[in-house]
């Protein structure tokens, strides 16, 4: 592996470089050849990340109330959320996965990585350094949350707009999928007692 490319990516340079190898070794894989896997960094990575969060939250975000500062987070700390940073990261192109699993492009494993290597550097160094990876790659994810907080999904919106007049039958059909399971591409219909309004597409 090499440690210079991923350390530069990450922002971080390991003393131990095995426990960066760990955080991006898959069960796949280390099930196979007898060594460790992430899981248990993942397991750690998850507490610091919703911790560091939440800290970050409540010291820069006074205006935002309790329910605000948890939805923010939610929306931020998600599997979409890491699976981004991931591949900003190019961690796609560093995990060490089992020849039969197509884990270098999961959202899931990508997802997961990240958190596992929370916990390395954690345990390398310190929370402050943890701090540091975490912040530096969700501060923008976390500004525009905070101001899109309270804003309701646009089916919500559809719905209350449609409804203000009294119950209607709204129904979506997707008419069409493509793509293989953890990247699905859905093209979908909206329909309004029978009548068609809009279509579109969403991953």
């Amino acid at each position: 592996m090499q440690f210079e490319e991923i350390e530069k990516n990450i922002g971080y340079t390991f003393k131990d470089k095995n426990l960066l190898k760990t955080a991006l070794t898959h069960t796949s894989y280390a099930n196979v050849y007898g060594v460790e896997s992430n899981e248990k960094l993942e397991y750690l990575g998850d507490s610091i990340l919703e911790f560091i969060t939440s800290k970050y939250l409540y010291n820069n975000y006074k205006k935002l109330k309790e329910g605000e500062m948890t939805k923010v987070r939610a929306t931020v700390v998600c599997e979409e959320s890491l699976y981004n940073i991931a591949v900003n990261l190019n961690f796609d192109e560093f995990l060490i996965v089992g020849k039969g699993e197509k884990g270098a492009k999961n959202k899931a494993i990508l997802a997961d990585s990240i958190e596992a290597v929370i916990a390395a550097i954690y345990l390398d160094s310190n929370l402050e350094n943890a701090e540091k990876f975490i912040i530096s790659n969700l501060k923008e994810s976390i500004e525009f949350a905070s101001h899109n907080v309270g804003i309701k999904d646009y089916k919500t919106a559809l719905q209350e707009k449609l409804q203000v007049h009294g119950n209607v039958k709204i129904e979506y059909i997707i008419i069409s999928e493509e793509g293989p399971d953890h990247d699905k591409h859905f093209v979908t219909e909206v329909f309004c007692n029978g009548k068609k309004l809009a279509q579109g597409s969403r991953k």
